[in-house]
This record gives structure tokens, sequence and C-alpha cells, in this order.
């Protein structure tokens, strides 16, 4: 089969799972209004497909520092931070989040993508074992493969099955990188973190946690699980991105260990990629500030996420195992699953659809993001649209 006739292969499967009329994927959007509406096609619609969990995209604080980083430091940096693309805006957020964490140091990256890429890819090599979850995120998987380590997964939030793993590595798990997330992005359950330090500790290995869609959500300040947790002094090394609670795009790696500072030098998606924006960059450093002192936003998230999470359970949905930003509604076959996201969106609202390959357990998914910005008149009139559908996908 050729290069070509492999992607022939791909389009005959979409095609044979999607209508060719339906935009389900990479839907445009032609105007978007606030954190929470938007316009697709002629249609006003109701955002419940981002991961903007404290709403900050539109804050005026941010939208002020983009503009005035825009007139001072132009566009882009055209490039790399280890060329001419460290401006003294990078170095400034890599202080405060480093300070935010109480950690040693920092490493700001471009995507959120590419701060696991980085830091997977630097800390492990060939030789060393990197012990991740089976629900891991598509750039913790490909920082592995990129590292040449041998790669194990375990199931997911299963600590039996990781200290079997751990057991069988025998002295080889002193050079083993251990890897979880806060929030897991498909269906919005936690690690066990607690349980997760404890093997870690017991095994001698190194531990990575994704805090993605944990930060600016879990924990007083908002560190995220490893706040909550009160494990922040047992996480070696923290990853993160800007595109979720801080409304931006870019990633961190944080670390108390003086080492990080030595992935500058070896890591490929670090050394090789045009740095942040300014605009991004000062944006960024606003939503940092915000979220540090969002309690209030925090509260308001939790109470939203509640008021869906516990709508959808009373009308029967399948969901996650508890409740989160995340709120996903597990189907059976993709066909129930495209049914429920096109019944949304002719409600007028937009969630996403994540089909098999991409899904835990190979279920089908309509999956929701909730915002500390949805008012509660906008989750009911959700809630209602979902008990509206829920006879028809259920047939």
């Amino acid at each position: 089969m050729s290069l070509l006739d492999k992607l022939d292969a791909v389009a005959a499967t979409r095609k044979a799972l999607l209508p060719e009329d339906v935009e389900v994927f990479g839907t445009p959007v032609d105007a978007v209004y606030s954190s929470t509406e938007a316009k697709i096609g002629d249609r006003r619609i109701l955002f419940l497909g981002t991961n903007n969990y404290l709403g900050l995209t539109f804050a005026p604080e941010c939208l002020q520092a983009a503009h005035a980083a825009i007139d001072s430091e132009g566009t882009g940096t055209t490039g790399s931070r280890m060329a001419n693309g460290s401006y003294s805006g990078h170095r400034a957020l890599e202080r405060e989040l480093a300070d935010f964490y109480r950690c040693h140091s920092c490493i700001v990256f471009t995507t959120g993508y590419q701060a696991n890429l980085a830091t997977i890819s630097g800390l492990a090599g060939a030789g060393d074992v990197v012990l991740i979850d089976g629900d891991s995120h598509a750039s913790i998987y490909d920082g592995c493969r990129l590292s040449g380590a041998e790669i194990i997964r375990f199931r997911h939030n299963d600590m039996v099955d990781l200290e079997k793993r751990l057991r069988r590595l025998g002295e080889r798990s002193s050079s083993t990188l251990i890897i979880v997330e806060g929030i897991y992005s498909m269906l919005g359950d936690r690690a066990p973190l607690a349980d997760v330090v404890k093997l870690k500790n017991a095994y001698n290995s190194t531990l990575l946690l994704d805090e993605a869609h944990s930060l600016g959500v879990l924990g007083t300040t908002g560190q995220g699980l490893v706040e909550e947790t009160g494990l922040i002094e047992e996480v070696d090394f923290i990853t993160g991105t800007f595109s979720k609670s801080l409304g931006g795009i870019g990633g961190y790696c944080v670390s108390k260990h003086p080492q990080l500072d030595q992935l500058r030098y070896v890591s490929r998606p670090y050394i090789f990629t045009a740095s942040p924006t300014p605009a991004t960059i000062a944006s960024t450093r606003a939503a940092l500030k915000l979220l540090r002192e969002g309690s209030e936003l925090r509260r308001q998230l939790w109470r939203n996420v509640h008021q869906l999470y516990s709508r959808l359970d009373e009308l029967g949905y399948d969901l996650g195992p508890e409740p989160s930003p995340v709120i996903a509604a597990i189907l059976k076959t993709p066909q129930q699953a495209l049914a429920l996201w096109k019944g949304l969106l002719d409600h007028g609202i937009y969630v996403n659809l994540v089909l098999p390959p991409a899904t835990p357990e190979g279920n089908s998914l309509v999956r929701c993001s909730v915002s500390a910005v949805h008012s509660s008149e906008q989750l009911d009139y959700v809630g209602k649209a979902f008990a509206e559908l829920r006879e028809a996908i259920s047939q």
C-alpha cells in the first residue's frame, strides 16, 4: 500500500462512520462573542466544547496585556528560545510559574503538547523505562516514543497493576519515569496521586504529573492535584498548558530539581521551535495572576460542574466516574454519539464528539467542558436539551 493509498483508507473509514454533509471535526467557528457564545454558520451557539475552565479568554486584564505586548514587541519572536526568541517576558513568566509552585525552576514551551514532548524525551532515553497510565494524552505517548525509552503501560488508575510492573523491573525501577495526569481529558477522573507517590518512593522511581486539565481547577490557589492532595514536594516534575484555564497557548514544566534547566540543552522540541509570541506571554502572565487570585472563580466553576453533572446523571446518562469540568456522556456506538452531538448542535449547543480509537475502552463520547462563566440558566438549557435527546439516542 502506497503512502497515498493509506490516506485513502483513512478517508474511506471516516466516510463509513460519518455522514458526508456533517462537519464534525474541525467545525469552523465563524465568530466568537464571549467565553461562552459564538457563531457557527448562521447560528448563534453556546460553547460547551472548549477547555476555557475559568473563562479568561475575554478577561480585560489579559486582552490589555496582549495588546500592549503587540505594540511594544511586535507579533512574533521569529526564533527559538535558544536563538533570539528568549525575551524578558518569557523569563519573567518562568519565574512567576516557579514561584507559583514554590519550585526551583520552570521552562516555558510554545505549546502544552511540546511541553510533554520536550520534558519526557529530555528526561528519559535508551535503556530507561517510562511507565504511563493507559489513558494518557497523545502528547505523553509521543514524548515517550521520541525519548527512545522502553514504554510500558499500566491499566488506568490501577495501582495493583502499576506495582506489578514496577516490581518486574527490579533494579531498573530506579531509571523509570512514571507519568500520570491530574485530571484525565476524556472522562474527567483524577489520578490516585497519594498511591502513585507511595509506589514511586518505594521503587525509587521519578514521577511526572501532567496538570493540563487540573491547573486552575483544583487546589486553593489553583495549582492542581498537587495542591489539593498536599503532595507537591513528592512530585518530581509537573507539566501543564496555557490553553485551558489560562486561556492562551503554550506549556511549561516546573520542578524542585535544579537539573530541570539542563533540558534546555538536550530537548529538541525546545531547541528547534520558535518561542511563544509576546502577546501570548503577556496575556498568560495576566491570566496566571487572575488564576492565583481566582478562588471565587473556582467555587463558581464547581457549582456549575455539579449542576450539569447531577442533571445528566438524573437523566440516566452513563458519565465519567466523578464530577469535574470535563463531563463526558459515554455512548455504546459511534452512531449514538453522533446523533447526540448533532442533536445538541441543532439546539445551538456545541460540544466535542470523540470516537475510537481516541477514547478509553473503545467507547464513543460526547464531551462537555464546563466553565466558571457559564450561567446557571445556560446550563439549565443544556440539561433540557440532553433530556429531549435522551430517548432518541437510546433506541
